[in-house]
């Protein structure tokens, strides 16, 4: 068996340097030590690199990642209370090996469950672990089945639980993507972030114990440690002999957030005789490179002109000038131009095949627009007025006159209308003819009665003259 095991130990290191050449890497990474790395932004999930991602990897300490996860969750549901009294039992101890990390916490001793979260992560205490299953789940195989359910429901295919907190068993696994995924859900609650951001902890004094001063293996966050990075906030480390060197943190700086998975590294002899833990130093390095090759750029802003749609009727313009209604903000190499990105422009009115009419008001919603490359889809992001455009009124009745004046039923009413008028008209002009013909009528008859009534006039004046004539005359003598 020792010999087995020196072998082991002397083959390992030569293991896993081969394993260590990403096949996707950049030339930046062609001497990365890890049997997996990944990195990606902690939001979006977008990856940034990684190398053999897929493959199983003993899980070791970052199963602590879930358990701790788990006892969050609880707490922020509701089921349990960080200030929880909880007596350590017996029963915590069984599956707990002599080389395994404890804080020697003793059945029978009192600790309220958040001092247990941090003794398990922050201190590697295993036991603690089993004491956090039990209390949450009532039992560690129950607690186990919830780690496994919470794995599935997160998207991670190749991760299997057997304990809560990572000592070493052939069926316990994960890989780089689902060790991202899990410390990614992780970071989601402040409890955690706040646990595994804390590289020192004190464990007040209990019932059978002095108090507790916990170191974290994660140097990353010791600022007095060569690997200290000043952009880590959170994080755990593992070693062990079958999975060697391991480690997954999160790293934020200038709004970008950075996870990144060691999986399977090793430790190098310096000539002073120190190690070099390649895990810390490799999560840096890479996260280093992150944040130099990778930055947050708009390559869609909502001041870009994007387009310019066609209108009708509009005071002085033949189109209204489009812009983006919201910003296409991407987490993009360094190296690579805005440019490069293909637009895909959907004007409405244009695809439907229908006029687009004045008037139209800033900011209504006209069109579409996505970006392309490599295949990948961008977007889209709605496409509005840039400014107001009026209606041209005299125009829009001049069209819409014509328009209605060239349709078939127009001309039918036209010509109606135009028999309709003639009919009337001829009907004035015949009335005006008959009132002109009565109208000489009347006339001529007044002026007959006139010319009959000067006739009798002239005939009485005549006789009156006759008879005064007559009066007048001297009396007749008689001889």
């Amino acid at each position: 068996m020792v010999k087995k095991t020196a072998i082991f130990a002397i083959i390992l290191p030569a293991v896993l340097l081969f394993l260590c050449v990403p096949a996707e890497a950049s030339s930046s990474f062609s001497d990365l030590v890890a049997a997996s790395a990944l990195l990606a932004e902690a939001d979006t999930g977008q990856i940034l690199f990684e190398n053999n991602t897929n493959k199983r990897h003993p899980a070791d300490a970052l199963v602590k990642v879930m358990t701790l996860l788990l006892a969050a969750k609880a707490i922020e549901d509701g089921e349990v209370s960080e200030d929880d009294m909880v007596i350590m039992t017996q029963s915590a101890w069984h599956d707990i090996s002599n080389r395994s990390a404890t804080q020697n916490i003793r059945a029978g001793e009192e600790m309220t469950l958040l001092d247990l979260m941090y003794s398990a992560y922050v201190g590697g205490a295993n036991e603690a672990c089993n004491m956090i299953a039990e209390h949450i789940a009532g039992s560690v195989d129950a607690f186990v089945a919830m780690m496994n359910e919470r794995a599935v429901a997160i998207g991670c295919g190749n991760t299997n639980f057997t304990n809560p907190h990572g000592q070493y068993n052939e069926n316990q696994y994960t890989t780089g993507r689902d060790q991202f995924l899990i410390f990614r859900d992780a970071t989601s609650m402040p409890l955690f972030s706040e646990i595994s951001g804390a590289f020192r902890y004190t464990v007040p004094a209990t019932n059978m114990s002095d108090l507790r001063r916990l170191t974290s293996t994660n140097s990353l966050l010791n600022q007095n440690s060569k690997y200290y990075f000043r952009h880590c906030t959170a994080g755990i480390a593992s070693n062990t002999f079958e999975g060697g060197h391991s480690y997954v943190g999160l790293t934020e700086t200038d709004g970008l957030s950075l996870i990144v998975v060691i999986l399977g590294s090793d430790e190098i002899m310096q000539e002073d005789g120190s190690y070099d833990m390649r895990n810390l130093t490799e999560a840096r390095r890479l996260s280093e490179w992150g944040y130099s090759q990778f930055a947050w750029r708009t390559v869609i802003s909502t001041t870009d002109l994007i387009a310019r749609a066609p209108i009708l009727h509009g005071a002085g313009a033949d189109f209204v000038i489009l812009r983006p209604e919201s910003e296409i903000k991407l987490l993009l190499d360094n190296d690579i131009p805005i440019d490069a990105f293909n637009k895909n422009i959907t004007i409405y009115s244009i695809e439907e095949d229908e006029p687009l009419v004045a008037p139209i008001a800033a900011g209504d919603v006209l069109g579409e627009v996505s970006l392309t490359r490599n295949g990948i889809e961008y977007g889209p992001v709605l496409l509005v007025a840039n400014t107001n455009i009026e209606l041209h009124r005299f125009e829009f009745m001049r069209i819409q006159a014509k328009e209605i004046l060239s349709s078939p039923a127009a001309k039918y009413v036209i010509w109606g209308l135009v028999i309709i008028i003639a009919g009337y008209i001829a009907l004035i002009v015949r009335y005006n003819v008959l009132r002109r013909q009565r109208l000489n009528r009347i006339n001529q008859a007044k002026r007959k009665l006139a010319e009959e009534r000067r006739k009798a006039q002239d005939e009485e004046r005549e006789y009156l003259d006759y008879v005064n004539s007559r009066n007048n005359r001297p009396p007749h003598r008689r001889r």
